[in-house]
């Protein structure tokens, strides 16, 4: 069996693979950096053993306003340890040096990709191993030099629609979309919640009317029941913030936890 060649690919297959075993893709957030500067180089190995099909590091920022008060507290945390880009690129790079072939998503804000250059930035990216890229401040209208770099690179960027998104808009970007589409799942930032939105399955059917890739939803979900809702109207599920909380206790109970959201995947028969 020929093996995926570009990052793109890899991100494609890890979908596909789901599918083919009857249910959604699990895509697990990590901020790189937390709760210690080197802790993702225990973390993904661990969340690969427990079954995620992607992982979504992120980038420490520090004014992530996608983000709500868990992944903030993290990426400040991170950030006040010194860790910079260049640390989170090294880390994707000794992953993939020890084995790890999870597809990795660099999640972050475009503020560090400018000051980069965005050509520069994806090449390096795609040298240290990532996949693709998500950057939730950066606007279809603007993102036509990074999206350059990344299909030169062979790198995924990945969009993000949300429930507010007009029809026109959406069907543009869903043109455009790479790896994956990410539905943000209600308005607001990231961060658990007790219920999912009632108009989700609307939301999602209204989404794969345009999509041409797999749709993942993500914010608000933690429980393995979320989960499982979720996954049942759609190929991917994002988890987060429950995630970072769990890293704080160490990864035996962050294993534990991905493995529980794992099992909750499986498409309804």
């Amino acid at each position: 069996m020929t093996m995926p060649c570009t990052g793109r690919d890899r991100i494609t297959a890890a979908f596909h693979s789901a599918k083919e075993e009857g249910r959604a893709a699990l895509v697990i957030y990590l901020t790189a950096g937390y709760p210690s500067a080197q802790a993702a180089e225990e973390f993904v190995p661990a969340l690969e053993r427990a079954g995620a099909d992607l992982v979504e590091l992120g980038v420490p920022f520090s004014d992530p306003v996608a983000d709500g008060p868990i992944i903030q507290r993290a990426a400040n945390w991170a950030l006040e340890q010194g860790v910079t880009p260049h640390d989170c690129l090294a880390q994707a790079r000794r992953l993939r040096g020890s084995g790890v072939r999870v597809p990795l998503i660099f999640m972050g804000y475009y503020n560090p990709i400018h000051t980069w250059g965005p050509g520069a930035y994806a090449r390096s990216c795609r040298e240290a191993g990532v996949d693709g890229l998500i950057v939730p401040d950066l606007p279809l209208e603007e993102a036509g030099e990074l999206a350059s770099a990344c299909q030169a690179e062979g790198l995924a960027l990945v969009y993000l629609v949300a429930p507010s998104t007009p029809a026109e808009r959406l069907a543009r970007i869903a043109a455009r979309a790479e790896g994956f589409l990410y539905l943000v799942s209600r308005p607001g930032t990231t961060g658990p919640r007790d219920a999912l939105p009632v108009g989700l399955p609307e939301y999602v059917a209204r989404v794969r009317c345009v999509a041409r890739v797999p749709v993942a939803i993500g914010f608000g979900i933690s429980s393995p029941t979320q989960v499982q809702r979720a996954a049942s109207l759609a190929d991917g599920v994002v988890v987060g913030s429950a995630v970072v909380e769990r890293a704080a206790q160490g990864v035996e109970a962050m294993e534990r936890y991905v493995a529980e959201l794992r099992a909750a995947t499986r498409w309804p028969c």
